[in-house]
């Protein structure tokens, strides 16, 4: 076979093992929520379906697939429609540029775990997740449901807003290292705990984490779809599988958020003493899922105010000041 024949198969292969295993991860990270927040909430958490309730993503999976597919009589149909696949598009295509573990050999053939080393990798996978918002706008839009038109209507000010923040969180390492793939802000880091970006950039570290928070619509900033004021926003006229394609986007979305933590801030995939790389990677990024998890269980809801005041006011300057003081300190080391 041709170099360029190997590459598109070694490509389908790599997409289609992604799809399945992020989608697997996804649903089965709704049953540890639950258990991580029926602990801490002390409940018993899902318990019935299965040993310690093991089974019951999958009972919730088949329950989804054979409930009854509603659409509102005054809906706009075909946006209705095309609403909830936007999101799993959205954070399916970002996912491309993400490199999860090292180079590793199949069959003497090696290969890299990721699907495409664009040299602007960041910038694509900020870009391309954030065309996810217009999923939540566009449920809101075309329900003909005024609870989903206040949850489309939030959407937009909170992801638009918080979309400032991660690009200027991210612009200060991109400074520091000079590229913008993905792959080089990893073996920027190599070379132990001390190398790690979050020692240089702990302002960057936070400010990208609060804005993850916001952009996956996770507690304390979940006002997208917060029940106590507006039913369930943008997503209260879906059902069934419409409906479960939202939350897959949420779990998506966590696990491309711990990735990018993970890859900026925590050393990536590079190897720390005797443990592999490979190792470090999946530690960090369940301990951040765990994090969203328990910041969940911990934390209340905040209002619209308080966020868009927390957003402009606060993190905002925070950000451009650290932009500042990186550019200022770059040149005086030149």
């Amino acid at each position: 076979m041709t170099n360029e024949t190997v590459f598109i198969i070694e490509t389908v292969v790599k997409s289609v093992i992604l799809l399945i295993i992020i989608a697997s991860i996804a649903g089965f990270a709704t049953y540890v929520e639950r258990k991580i927040l029926g602990f801490m909430h002390r409940r018993l958490g899902p318990t019935y379906v299965g040993p310690f309730g093991l089974l019951q993503a999958l009972a919730d999976v088949i329950k989804l697939f054979t409930k009854e597919d509603i659409v509102p009589q005054n809906s706009v149909k075909v946006i209705f429609y095309i609403a909830p696949l936007l999101i799993v598009t959205a954070v399916f295509t970002a996912f491309a540029a993400v490199p999860f573990f090292p180079e590793f050999e199949i069959y003497g053939h090696k290969t890299s775990a990721i699907i495409s080393d664009v040299n602007v990798g960041i910038l694509f996978v900020v870009g391309v997740a954030s065309a996810g918002m217009y999923a939540p706008l566009l449920a809101g839009l075309s329900s003909a449901n005024k609870w989903s038109l206040l949850g489309g209507a939030r959407a937009v000010v909170q992801l638009l807003s918080f979309e400032v923040i991660t690009a200027l969180a991210i612009l200060a390492p991109i400074m520091l290292i000079g590229s913008l793939s993905l792959v080089d802000i990893n073996n920027f880091q190599n070379g132990g705990l001390f190398n790690w970006l979050i020692w240089q950039q702990p302002v960057a570290f936070v400010l990208f984490c609060i804005a993850g928070f916001a952009e996956t619509n996770r507690t304390p900033f979940d006002l997208l779809e917060q029940e106590s004021e507006i039913v369930s926003g943008y997503i209260t006229e879906y059902s069934g599988m419409r409906w479960a394609l939202f939350f897959l986007g949420e779990y998506s979305n966590m696990m491309l958020i711990s990735f990018l933590v993970a890859l900026m801030f925590l050393g990536g995939f590079n190897s720390l003493w005797v443990i592999p790389g490979s190792v470090m990677m999946l530690l960090k990024v369940l301990g951040f899922m765990f994090f969203f998890m328990w910041a969940r269980g911990a934390w209340p809801h905040i209002r619209p105010d308080q966020l868009m005041w927390l957003c402009w006011k606060v993190l905002l300057p925070i950000a451009l000041l650290n932009v500042l003081v990186t550019g200022t300190l770059l040149l005086l080391g030149e």
